[in-house]
């Protein structure tokens, strides 16, 4: 046999056991937090594993959570770069200005300085 099939066939079931692992602890800690504090704060029911489980994806779905899939913001960097990455340091002082002038902004801190 290959050594990366050896290797897959070693790790797949370590990445199961972890992946099996995350699941249980993000319920287990979903259910205890919330029987711990809204039942005594708000008087609202306690819940079940299944139901703290049920929460835990509700909110991976709404609000994309755990980052998997990156940041948003390093992607919005990335295209900021590609777009004003040519432009000089007067050009891009000058795109600061209009904004702050559109938007109603104070001067930055170093132009206070400066000033």
């Amino acid at each position: 046999m290959r050594p990366r099939v050896k290797r897959v066939i070693f790790f797949a079931p370590l990445a199961l056991l972890f992946v099996a692992l995350f699941v249980f602890a993000g319920g287990t800690i979903v259910q205890q937090l919330w029987n711990w504090l809204l039942p005594a704060l708000f008087g609202w029911r306690q819940v079940t594993f299944w139901q703290a489980l049920g929460m835990l994806a509700l909110c991976r779905i709404l609000f994309g959570g755990f980052g998997l899939h990156g940041s948003g913001h390093s992607r919005m960097r990335h295209r900021l770069d590609e777009r004003f990455g040519h432009v000089t340091p007067e050009e891009r002082e000058r795109f600061r200005e209009r904004l702050r002038e559109r938007f109603g902004f104070p001067p930055s801190a170093n132009e206070s300085r400066e000033q």
